[in-house]
């Protein structure tokens, strides 16, 4: 299988160059998801297209499809402005290479392999609408990798929920009758203050981030409408949802001192992600035989947030960091990072996941003993 990577080792370089040079922000993917699929199907393996009603969703198979069933999933959204700054170019060429190099033993596969192309993994919630499709059922692992600065085999991912604030005011003349007004803008502002006073009160690892949306109509107006988005991150899902409740506490707080009025949409985000051991440590011995040995996880460093999360509560899965760049000379969603994600190392480290990832699921078909520890892994921690 590392060889079948190294010989369409140009191809899936030009791939993910091809991405980088054409980002495409959640759902909107289709440049990205028609390349990928045209290259599949030229290797001669069809693929599903719309997968679960998603246009720029798709799936391929390969092996029996009597036994085990392991999915390599593919990333491929980029973010606004910065591009491919999470590198998720590279998640999709590595993907697709061990894809196809396990597609060409599919014959002495034990079980079956699927090539899953999952879109909007950039807040647009790709992986869980699939998960509510009915696309990863049956399937008894998944896998993944993404770019980052360090290797990791098995790093948390913080369980997320959004929650959008309007303000509801009345307008004055900022100069000659401000007295008429109520301030929008002002219930806005001190709700930021609100939850800044109350970040001593998280737990470790909580994070509230938010920006303002609209800040009113006109500099000499009273703003009668404001709004502001707070992403409320957390470990576990009741630390979640208490912290959620304070974000909510604050504006109706906030609100009530300003004499203003506030309305509240709360959005369900990612789950937490649940690493399986057994997996990943397999990963990490097929990585240490390509030259690369990977950290169990990394204290040091902070946890972001993805859609595999959800995957990782409904089927065994694992999340790899490797890395594209040297350890702090940048992160995910920096423009140095979207530079390193189509550097010659980042090509490479796309081709080492690509063969890792391989090496990986065909153990998982091959050996029951590993697949039985997986299995019991998940069913221990559900």
């Amino acid at each position: 299988m590392d060889r079948a990577v190294d010989e369409l080792g140009s191809t899936l370089e030009a791939l993910a160059i091809r991405i980088h040079e054409s980002p495409e922000l959640a759902y909107d993917e289709h440049k990205a998801a028609a390349w990928i699929s045209e290259l599949v199907e030229t290797q001669g393996t069809p693929v599903e297209r719309s997968l679960g009603g998603l246009p720029t969703a798709f799936r391929a198979r390969a092996g029996n499809g009597s036994g085990p069933r392991v999915a390599i999933l593919a990333e491929y959204d980029a973010l606004p402005e910065i591009g491919h700054a999470c590198g998720h170019n590279l998640i999709a060429a590595g993907a697709v290479g061990a894809f196809l190099a396990l597609s060409r033993h599919a014959a002495e596969l034990g079980g079956s392999v699927e090539l899953i192309g999952t879109p909007a993994e950039e807040g647009g919630a790709g992986k869980v609408r699939l998960l509510e499709a009915g696309a990863f059922a049956g399937i008894d692992a998944a896998m993944m990798y993404h770019p980052y600065d360090r290797d990791i085999l098995s790093h948390p991912a913080l369980a997320t929920r959004r929650v959008t604030l309007t303000f509801k005011g009345a307008p004055a003349h900022a100069a000659i009758s401000p007295w008429e007004g109520q301030s929008a803008l002002a219930a806005c502002m001190e709700t930021f203050r609100l939850i800044d006073a109350q970040r001593v009160l998280f737990r470790d690892g909580v994070r509230v981030h938010g920006i303002i949306t609209d800040g009113g109509q006109a500099v000499n107006v009273i703003p009668e409408r404001a709004a502001s988005v707070f992403l409320v991150r957390a470990t576990e899902v009741g630390e979640l949802e208490r912290v959620a409740a304070i974000v909510e506490r604050c504006a109706r707080g906030a609100a009530l001192a300003c004499g203003v009025e506030v309305a509240i949409e709360i959005k369900p985000g990612y789950k937490s992600m649940r690493n399986n051991l057994a997996l990943a440590r397999r990963f990490g011995a097929a990585l240490e035989s390509l030259g690369r040995k990977a950290r169990e996880t990394d204290p040091r460093v902070g946890s972001g947030s993805t859609d595999m999360g959800d995957v990782s509560h409904a089927l065994p899965s694992i999340h790899p960091y490797l890395a594209i760049c040297n350890e702090g000379e940048t992160a995910c969603h920096e423009h140095e990072f979207a530079a390193c994600a189509r550097s010659p190392r980042g090509l490479e480290t796309m081709r080492i996941a690509a063969k890792a990832m391989a090496r990986t699921a065909a153990d998982l078909l091959e050996d029951s003993a590993l697949l039985g520890a997986v299995r019991e892994e998940f069913a221990s921690r559900v």
